[in-house]
């Protein structure tokens, strides 16, 4: 094989690696974040069924007011 064409190609293989490290981490971190978020849902459905909820935003004025 040309030397010019054994460099590329392990330069592509290299980068193939690299991506597939990434694609992995971010999995990981997706799986994560999915676990997170199921996690405060159910924390806001059980606050919304026990009639607690309701979050102030901004200037908004709390009810008892």
């Amino acid at each position: 094989m040309d030397r010019n064409v054994e460099e590329r190609l392990a330069h592509l293989e290299r980068s193939v690696d690299d991506l597939s490290d990434t694609v992995a981490r971010q999995d990981r971190e997706i799986e994560e974040l999915k676990r997170r978020l199921a996690v405060l849902v159910e924390r806001e459905r059980e606050r919304a069924s026990e009639g607690s909820g309701g979050v102030v935003l901004g200037d908004e004025r709390p009810p008892h007011y």
